[in-house]
């Protein structure tokens, strides 16, 4: 199971690439496989199971990068912006935690 702060955590390693609303790319720093702990890739793909307003994560292994399609409605696009400069991170939790299917 991942953690708010397992989120929080993974978006350190982040820098974006490209961001419109609705669709965020970013660059995976390699390091994140030193620092990730317990969190698998399955973890990270399976986000949008257990967190409203995602839709869906692809994660492309070989150029190290991620992107994400999300509900813009549901987070703002400034949120994911702020999740990655690690920024109003406390205003992200309680939304992510809000919008947890599942007790995280």
């Amino acid at each position: 199971m991942i953690s708010t702060d397992d989120i929080i955590k993974i978006a350190s390693y982040f820098s974006i690439i490209a961001h419109t609303p609705g669709r965020l790319r970013v660059r995976v720093n390699p390091k994140i496989t030193q620092n990730a702990g317990n969190i698998s890739l399955s973890d990270i793909e399976d986000l949008p199971k257990k967190i409203d307003g995602i839709i869906n994560i692809k994660i492309n292994k070989i150029i190290a990068s991620v992107t994400i399609t999300y509900d813009p409605n549901i987070f703002k696009p400034k949120l994911w912006e702020d999740l990655v400069k690690n920024e109003n991170l406390e205003e992200l939790s309680i939304l992510i935690n809000k919008l947890a299917k599942e007790v995280i």
